[in-house]
């Protein structure tokens, strides 16, 4: 599998969350040759199932969320789209930003901003809060009100493309990067047998409520889990005890949410493939789906693996694709001999 090209069809969909059948269905389409049940649960999440066989087998989830932050239409003032943020986007970067509002068919529009010849004293510095901003769809308010009704979704424009020689740049990486990573490791699985049933997760609402995982830990009942999902990227700016570098391998979560035995694991199996990989110290929530998981049911047995990228929440996140292929690697090696390791760790 071409992890870049799986990529570029995941991240070019348009996605909010709620909102989430494009790349529910692409998700759907690359997962079918790699596994023997494909499905769309009530709440709009893709699961995919490989049946290992084995009667009254153990159920491993690995989950990555396809839903990305965006905007929802509230009102329109002299042709202008009034809008409020879904999920956690940043008011910071929204001017002057292109977007594509999603009717039908989906129309261009610019977040409009003023220039700062004719900006007050003292605004040039100042973050425009969201409601005060209004995208431009170049109509008049009558031709807005007849194109654009109220509740259109709105996302950032644009898919993801080459940075440098390893890494990729583009909108929604957060999280169907970690999706493409779930396929790859289900093609390392393909020729490889298993003692437990793998079920791969491309779950919805995760930016706003965590739908998809909470639902989902009920209709498929897993005895483990693995959330994947993305931590921040090194920057010259960042907080060096907060970010992880790009190309320094998948971080493994360890705290509170993440059972213990799961992290022990995977942290072994990182050193028996000679995998690069960092730890990340999570003292309370994750901001993944692994925090439902954990609680879900009777319990969860529950791991975090995350993958650097840099400007989360942007049009324009940055990955490594080492990064993507290791995490891969990560999960097929954590996959197999699970249900007998399990056994003796738990």
């Amino acid at each position: 599998m071409d992890i870049r090209q799986a990529l570029e069809r995941l991240c070019t969909q348009t996605a909010p969350s709620g909102f989430e059948g494009p790349a529910a269905r692409m998700a759907a389409e690359l997962l079918r040759p790699l596994v023997d049940e494909v499905s769309i649960s009530r709440s709009g999440s893709v699961v995919g199932v490989r049946h290992c066989g084995r009667p009254n087998a153990k159920k491993l989830l690995l989950d990555a969320h396809l839903d990305e932050i965006g905007l929802i239409t509230i009102g329109i003032e002299e042709g202008f789209l009034r809008f409020r943020s879904i999920g956690g986007v940043d008011p910071r970067m929204l001017p002057d930003r292109e977007v594509t509002v999603l009717t039908d068919p989906p129309r261009f529009g610019v977040v409009a901003c003023l220039p700062p010849h004719v900006q007050k004293a003292g605004d040039s510095g100042k973050s425009i809060p969201i409601p005060e901003l209004m995208v431009d769809i170049g109509m008049t308010q009558e031709q807005a009100v007849q194109a654009v009704a109220l509740g259109t979704p709105i996302v950032f424009r644009g898919g993801c493309a080459p940075l440098g020689e390893r890494q990729m740049c583009g909108k929604s990486m957060d999280d169907r990067s970690c999706f493409a990573a779930l396929l790859r490791a289900a093609e390392l699985l393909l020729d490889k047998s298993l003692d437990v049933d793998l079920y791969l997760l491309g779950s919805t609402g995760e930016e706003f409520s965590g739908a998809g995982a909470k639902t989902a830990a009920f209709s498929i009942a897993p005895d483990f889990c693995v959330a994947v999902d993305v931590t921040h990227g090194a920057t010259p700016d960042g907080q060096k005890d907060r970010t992880f570098p790009l190309g320094g391998g998948p971080a493994i979560g360890v705290g509170p949410n993440m059972t213990h035995w799961m992290t022990r694991r995977m942290v072994s199996k990182a050193k028996e493939l000679e995998l690069d990989y960092q730890l990340e110290v999570m003292g309370g929530h994750t901001g993944t789906n692994g925090w439902y998981f954990q609680i879900s049911r009777e319990g969860i047995a529950t791991s975090v693996l995350s993958v650097p990228l840099k400007y989360m929440h942007s049009p324009v996140e940055v990955l490594d694709l080492s990064d993507l292929e290791a995490a891969a690697r990560l999960l097929a090696a954590f996959a197999q001999n699970l249900g007998k390791e399990a056994e003796a760790l738990c």
